[in-house]
């Protein structure tokens, strides 16, 4: 029985001291069930509960930082799993690659005449959809237009987003002279804004209206033999 006073009063000091229940637990081996008709009636000072609630985020933020850093590490080896699933690009991948990507992106035709145009902000979408044209519809660099769709808040940015896409495409930097303005939404969702934020990017062929036909007949082919 003594030994068990002498856990009582051990368990009771560390509590009024600011101790978690999980805390003593280490201290004093007893069940918790037990602790906790132990301490029911311990109040503990404003100082105590402070120091109990800080302890508790401090607990928070550890697990969630090593929830973070094991999301991390199993996105990084999926990720490298998954681009080994992927062998060398043939051309006839780069073809049906390029009219998914149109499909999902490009414009379609709705009118009598309508060109081949395609808007993303993913550079790397761009970089694919260019070497599409080039390798794949034979579509000459003198035939691509280019045009930026820019919120209004990032006039003083125009510049650098303008070298942005021309390091992107390897096209003068004069081809981007054309930039179409948008109302600022300050209750956005985007997630690339501020310094990463470099608009979007429409891509356009000149006289195109054919290959905007060709590209609907082989989407229609894709869904007839897929």
């Amino acid at each position: 029985m003594i030994p068990k006073l002498k856990e009582k009063e051990k368990a009771i000091n560390l509590r009024k001291k600011g101790f978690s229940y999980s805390e003593i637990l280490k201290e004093v081996p007893v069940a918790k069930s037990t602790l906790s008709l132990w301490l029911q009636d311990i109040g503990l000072a404003k100082k105590q509960k402070q120091l109990l609630t800080e302890k508790k985020k401090r607990a928070q933020r550890k697990g969630a930082e090593a929830r973070r850093e094991q999301r991390i590490t199993l996105t990084r080896v999926i990720k490298h799993r998954a681009r080994k699933e992927i062998s060398e690009i043939s051309k006839r991948d780069l073809w049906i690659t390029g009219i998914a990507l149109y499909w999902g992106e490009g414009a379609k035709e709705k009118r009598k005449a309508a060109q081949v145009s395609l808007c993303n902000t993913d550079p790397r979408l761009i970089k694919i959809f260019l070497r599409w044209l080039n390798e794949i519809c034979e579509i000459s660099e003198s035939d691509i237009n280019f045009r930026i769709h820019l919120h209004k808040n990032s006039r003083n940015r125009a510049r650098k987003v303008q070298k942005y896409w021309s390091q992107t495409t390897g096209f003068s930097i004069k081809r981007f002279d054309k930039i179409t303005w948008k109302k600022h939404n300050v209750k956005t969702k985007r997630v690339n804004t501020g310094d990463c934020y470099f608009g979007l990017l429409e891509v356009r062929v000149k006289s195109s209206t054919n290959l905007n036909r060709k590209i609907a007949g082989w989407i229609e082919g894709i869904c007839e033999n897929i």
